[in-house]
């Protein structure tokens, strides 16, 4: 299902996150789900002897087919092998944790990028249109990671009674995370790297400020400087409560632009008056306004929303964090053409 007659350009995305204004309105979004990819492919995946590169030539197709200049992958299957969260209305931060102390550290498993194929980076190439790039998101970040690893209640109390051991966790995952994305950025099929890690509540951060830059900061740092050393973006992604630390991500990591946002904490329409110009809005359109929203309600904001920025640039169409199965596609294909039809 093609959406329009335009053709990818990676530049009008660069050109939001370089603050400017885009040559026509642009479309973000993180990720979608297996049936919007399959419903704008125009057909179903199919089983493959290479099922990682069959998995992304779907995405680039569904993608290319909805108007946006790029397509989201991860580099490889690289992550962190935790216990399986029970998953039900939702999951618990304190469940499948696996480091306690100091000898389950030392003996935890830790996985080496390099030990991860990466190839599908290259063997899209043939398959990806001309004018896109590849997205490269990471496995979760670097917080998602030492909380899954450590529990979420666990870290806290570690952080005031051991503190050089939960120092030793965030880096030993730090510095794997940055190996995963130097590995990608090396890959000319890449233009953007997404460092994608929740970092909050809805009134709150995870940690305090002070130990978020303490133990978080210094590892995003890195990687936004790995993404800018290729001469690429890097952006964001992070739900939670984010007015105590956004200096911290413009000024001292250096994010390019901003993703996920919740209207029940700062609607993207404040958002964006209040950042835009030291940093690029990226989607915005609260999900919860996208699932329960009719269609003309969700033309309406996303119009609304492209007119206040129209001219000012800095900002990309999409929802404020993802497209789960539970968003009616109609409305989900409204907001696509609301920017399409603009």
């Amino acid at each position: 299902m093609k959406l329009h007659n335009r053709k990818p350009d990676i530049e009008n995305l660069y050109k939001v996150l370089r603050r400017e204004k885009p040559a026509r309105p642009t479309l973000f979004e993180l990720f979608m789900n297996q049936g919007v990819y399959e419903a704008l492919a125009g057909r179903v995946e199919e089983k493959a002897a290479d099922q990682d590169l069959e998995h992304l030539k779907l995405r680039v197709e569904a993608f290319g087919n909805a108007g946006y200049d790029y397509t989201t992958t991860h580099a490889s299957n690289f992550a962190f092998k935790t216990v399986a969260h029970q998953r039900k209305n939702t999951i618990s931060l304190n469940e499948g944790f696996v480091i306690t102390d100091e000898q389950s550290f030392e003996s935890f498993t830790w996985p080496e990028p390099e030990a991860f194929d990466c190839s599908r980076l290259e063997k899209i190439r043939p398959f990806l249109p001309e004018g896109m790039k590849l997205m490269v998101m990471g496995p979760g970040g670097v917080l998602e990671n030492v909380i899954d690893l450590t529990g979420y209640d666990n870290l806290c109390i570690m952080i005031y009674e051991e503190p050089d051991l939960a120092q030793a966790i965030f880096d030993r995952v730090g510095s794997l995370l940055l190996r995963y994305y130097e590995i990608a950025a090396s890959f000319d099929t890449v233009g953007l790297l997404m460092s994608n890690d929740d970092w909050g509540f809805k009134t709150q951060t995870f940690l305090s400020p002070a130990h978020m830059r303490r133990f978080v900061f210094p590892w995003h740092k890195k990687i936004v400087e790995i993404a800018h050393s290729h001469k690429m973006p890097a952006a964001l992604h992070s739900c939670g409560y984010f007015n105590e630390v956004m200096d911290d991500a413009i000024d001292y990591i250096g994010f390019d632009g901003k993703h996920s946002y919740e209207d029940v904490i700062l609607p993207v329409e404040e958002s964006y008056e209040r950042w835009h110009e030291r940093i690029a809005i990226l989607g915005g359109i609260d999900v919860n306004f996208m699932i329960n929203s009719s269609p003309q309600e969700i033309t309406r904001r996303c119009r609304a929303m492209l007119e206040r920025t129209e001219g000012r640039g800095s900002y990309a169409l999409g929802t404020g964090n993802s497209i789960p199965e539970y968003i009616p596609q109609e409305n989900y294909f409204t907001l696509l053409k609301a920017a399409l039809e603009y």
